[in-house]
């Protein structure tokens, strides 16, 4: 569970925002934008980026950096 080491429940709050915020544009871009795979891949990049993002805006942008970079 990419979520599981987040014990405080705003942090938890914020991941998921920016989880879903990331994933909406980042899945315009996938061959399959229904591939639960990239999603949880994705999910794993916040879940590590969490703890130095300012905010969530500068979380959803970190994550959808490191997950094209990945990607390329």
């Amino acid at each position: 569970m990419p979520f599981s080491s987040l014990n405080d429940p705003v942090e938890l709050a914020r991941a998921r925002a920016a989880l879903d915020a990331a994933w909406n544009e980042i899945r315009l871009n996938l061959s399959d934008p229904y591939d639960e795979r990239e999603r949880v891949r994705l999910a794993y990049i916040v879940a590590h980026l969490v703890v130095i993002a300012e905010d969530e805006d500068d979380l959803t942008r970190r994550a959808i950096e490191r997950f094209r970079r990945r990607a390329a």
